[in-house]
């Protein structure tokens, strides 16, 4: 039974990532604090805490990996770990007193808007109910795990499960074991668990562009001098931000940095894989930047082992030994680890979103995830997505563009002030900017002929931004109140 008096927000974030703790620290910072952040887990973290396999690490500089609010000084690495992302996550959730507003194990079901009292209300799967003006979804992109329905999966007397669902207590040693995908959460088990299995079979139905990592380790002086002064670790930041920018025309068609991301991958490949008939199974044969570029330094090595094995003949199916080719090959396994990446394209999962006129945000991206901005979609008043469609990157950090939406949400909120207005993105304004979107993505490798977590199922690209950062933060910088409806209850209830 639902509450009969719920408590009421300003605002309700979903999801205790780096959106959701960022936008609650932005709040604090601003001196608004009657918020919540809804949490279906048993503890922050979001992706970082889900990826708890062997090897989980970031493939983005952690100098750029953090936010300027909160700098990570005293990072150990240059690519930091799982466990210390998650230490630095907590320390901003302490910083801020993010804690007393984070309810956890609460899974948020249902987000309806009321036309009558300019409120969203919210129904959790434990029979909570709450109310709040202002609706921010910080739900991420890779949260919901996929695995492949594979024919006679269920018969396979083995153990299997998801990069993303690993047991705590999985013990594979000595065991036959094989990796279904080999893309970027594989390529940072599989060195760690071919360190401990007897056999490894990777079976790899596309090859990767691989560039080297080059890990940094610093020093104790190091670490000192960036907590001593600060400055010296905006440098850095700002460094490696003009760096990565830089790094954004490999993603461009047949730019000469394009060609150059080419020759270092395979120069990458060519150093580190010597057999010249793995190295023709590992040359990926679509365009340099269509799929994520992936970063590792013992991705290639961990194939050269005798325990290792690359397999390109695709899976047919389970059987009660292990799998079946589609070559006829039988392969009998112990246990299976599913690297198949998760359900991209559903941004919601199973969450009911409802705007005016009864509209479900499912409905409304029946063809596409599209968002003005990443962040407001037209009949959904008051509703600002973190990390929403077309705001992904492949070549800086997604933590700088968390930021800047956190910022316009802010002036968003604090230009409508107390009152009961709400918002709605104009279809006008939504349309103009979707469709230089997609037009500037047509000179894109985003939008190539391959397999592309990217795309959805009609080939367009609905989770990249489409130029870079600055470009989007110059876009996004400001608020601007004539882009949105400006309704009162009366008009809202008229349509």
């Amino acid at each position: 039974m639902l509450n009969t008096h719920p408590q009421t927000y300003d605002i309700v974030i979903l999801g205790a990532g780096f959106g959701g703790l960022g936008m609650g620290a932005q709040l604090k910072m601003h001196g608004i604090d009657n918020f919540i952040i809804l949490e279906r887990g048993d503890r922050i973290g979001g992706v970082w805490r889900d990826n708890a396999y062997p090897g989980a690490a970031c493939d983005t500089e952690s100098h750029l990996y953090c936010y300027s609010f909160h700098p990570h000084l005293r990072v150990s690495k240059m690519y930091a770990d799982r466990d210390e992302l998650l230490r630095y996550m907590d320390s901003m959730a302490a910083r801020y007193e993010l804690m007393s507003h984070i309810s956890l194990n609460s899974e948020l079901t249902r987000a309806q808007w009321d036309e009558d009292t300019h409120q969203w209300g919210f129904e959790l799967a434990d029979g909570r109910s709450l109310k709040g003006r202002f609706f921010v979804p910080a739900w991420g992109q890779l949260n919901k795990p996929a695995i492949p329905g594979f024919k006679g999966l269920d018969s396979f007397a083995g153990e299997y499960f998801h990069s993303a669902q690993w047991p705590a207590d999985a013990d594979l040693s000595g065991k036959k074991v094989a990796s279904i995908g080999a893309a970027a959460s594989a390529v940072q088990y599989v060195p760690e668990v071919a360190k401990i299995a007897s056999q490894l079979t990777v079976f790899q139905r596309s090859a990767n562009w691989i560039m080297p990592r080059n890990q940094i380790v610093f020093v104790r002086e190091e670490l000192d001098a960036f907590e001593r002064t600060p400055e010296l670790f905006a440098q850095s930041r700002e460094k490696l931000h003009a760096f990565r920018e830089d790094g954004f025309a490999r993603t461009r068609h047949g730019t000469d940095a394009q060609k150059e991301g080419i020759k270092m991958a395979t120069g990458h490949m060519a150093a580190q894989v010597p057999d010249v008939e793995l190295r023709a199974k590992l040359t990926p044969d679509y365009e340099f930047a269509c799929k994520r570029i992936l970063r590792s330094d013992d991705y290639y090595p961990a194939l050269m082992r005798d325990n290792v094995a690359l397999e390109t003949a695709a899976v047919a199916e389970f059987v009660p030994e292990g799998i079946i080719d589609k070559e006829g090959k039988l392969h009998e396994f112990d246990v299976v680890i599913f690297g198949t990446g998760f359900e991209s394209q559903a941004f919601q999962g199973d969450l009911q979103v409802v705007g005016l006129q009864e509209q479900t945000l499912h409905n409304r991206w029946a063809e596409g995830a599209e968002a003005y901005l990443g962040m407001s979609v037209p009949g959904f008043p008051n509703m600002f997505m973190i990390y929403g469609p077309n705001t992904n990157l492949n070549h800086n950090s997604i933590i700088t563009m968390l930021e800047i939406q956190q910022t316009y949400i802010i002036q968003a909120i604090e230009g409508l002030g107390h009152g009961r207005q709400a918002i709605d993105i104009k279809q006008a304004t939504f349309n103009s900017y979707n469709d230089n979107l997609q037009t500037n993505m047509q000179s894109s490798a985003f939008s190539s002929e391959c397999s592309s977590w990217y795309k959805n199922a009609a080939g367009k690209v609905i989770n990249n931004w489409s130029g870079t950062v600055d470009e989007y933060r110059e876009l996004a910088a400001h608020w601007n109140r004539d882009d949105y409806h400006h309704l009162s209850v009366e008009e809202l209830k008229r349509g």
